[in-house]
């Protein structure tokens, strides 16, 4: 079964953290959609046949800037050509100052199962720190209004380690979340990326970003919280209630194939023992020039060696419950963890950065979910 990954470059403004590709500057979006259309239906001649498609994400940038009958143009696409007979779960980020009760019954009405709520906070001082587009009173009303609209299942982002954020704003985030209960959470650390504007500000020492201790320490309140509030963390940024996991994230970090259409997606495909990756280029003119021209917008593309393929397998597999089977990782990538990295494995036992081995799974403590990825650094090959 594989995945579909649509990314919709559109956003009202740019986020100060933000390092996905987006514009802010378009005009119309006639031209994209019409360009996007065309390279899922190139798509589906070639692999339309290949695995029945079990889930699909529009993603971005902000999906919900686009009207409700380009959305459903593109749906229209995807079903012409893909076998969807299997469709799981099909999900739409929105943001709060996008979407009133009519769009979000529109969503439903036309296949959407599932969206994802970029939030962040419910703080005015958050958000202006962020630029983000929406407003506190935005953010509190949004939910009221998805609630209503009986999706299968609805997410909500949340950021936490904000430079001079007050320490009661964390839990008062997450305390709203739980107590609806929203029946899906992601939490993300702010991360400096760069060629953002967080990155300039932290350089001219404008901001001072929050220290690796403060961090942990916020996480570790937000998985001991969540976790009483009766969500289960699968894996190391998602919190669902039973019933609530996002079905297209888990096909991602079980490895398994997708397609991503539109400017800077990826793309994974493992067929006949021949891995490979592409991704489409970061320029929405140029993206929509060149299909256009009937010329695939591809910026790069390679053959995952398997190393390669194994790295990503444990990277992929320890960010989650289920663990790092080892029988499986020497089976399906011929990696002998035991042989190659058995000091390791103890050295992290012994630190509490893994749980005790049984049956041949790998899996992170809570100390180790702070540091997920020195842990994965220490057993890649």
């Amino acid at each position: 079964m594989a995945g579909i990954y649509i990314h919709v470059p559109f956003c009202a403004r740019r986020c100060t953290y933000c390092d996905f590709y987006f514009v802010t500057t378009a005009k119309s979006y006639a031209p994209f959609v019409r360009a996007l259309c065309g390279e899922i239906g190139a798509y589906a001649g070639r692999y339309g046949s290949r695995e029945p498609v079990s889930t699909v994400y529009f993603g971005g940038g902000t999906p919900s800037r686009l009207p409700l009958e380009d959305l459903n143009r593109i749906l229209a696409e995807i079903e012409a050509g893909f076998d969807t007979s299997s469709l799981d779960e099909v999900t739409i980020e929105i943001n709060p100052d996008d979407v009133d009760g009519a769009y979000l019954r529109g969503l439903k009405a036309m296949g959407f199962s599932r969206v994802s709520v970029g939030i962040q906070s419910f703080y005015e001082s958050d958000l202006n720190f962020m630029n983000r587009s929406h407003t506190a009173e935005q953010a509190s009303s949004v939910l009221d209004a998805v609630a209503e609209t009986s999706f299968d299942s609805y997410s909500v982002d949340l950021i936490f380690a904000l430079p001079n954020q007050p320490e009661e704003y964390w839990a008062a985030n997450l305390e709203r979340l739980a107590s609806r209960p929203v029946p899906h959470i992601s939490t993300y650390s702010l991360t400096v990326e760069a060629r953002t504007p967080l990155a300039r500000m932290v350089r001219d020492h404008e901001v001072q970003v929050v220290d690796e201790d403060s961090q942990a320490a916020q996480y570790r309140f937000a998985m001991d919280y969540l976790r009483g509030a009766g969500y289960e963390h699968y894996e190391i940024s998602s919190f669902a209630q039973p019933g609530h996991r996002a079905v297209h994230n888990q096909a991602y970090w079980a490895h398994s194939n997708y397609l991503g259409f539109g400017p800077s997606a990826h793309s994974f495909w493992n067929e006949r023992g021949r891995p490979q990756r592409w991704a489409n280029i970061r320029n929405l003119n140029r993206y929509v020039g060149l299909l256009e021209n009937r010329t695939d917008p591809v910026e790069f593309r390679e053959v995952l060696d398997a190393e390669t393929l194994a790295n990503e397998h444990i990277m992929l597999r320890l960010r989650t419950t289920e663990g790092l089977s080892l029988e499986t990782l020497e089976s399906a990538y011929g990696i002998d963890l035991y042989d190659e990295r058995v000091d390791d494995l103890a050295w992290l036992e012994s630190e509490s950065l893994i749980q005790p081995i049984r049956n041949d799974v790998v899996r992170l403590t809570e100390a180790g979910r702070t540091v997920c990825d020195m842990v994965t650094t220490k057993l890649m090959v």
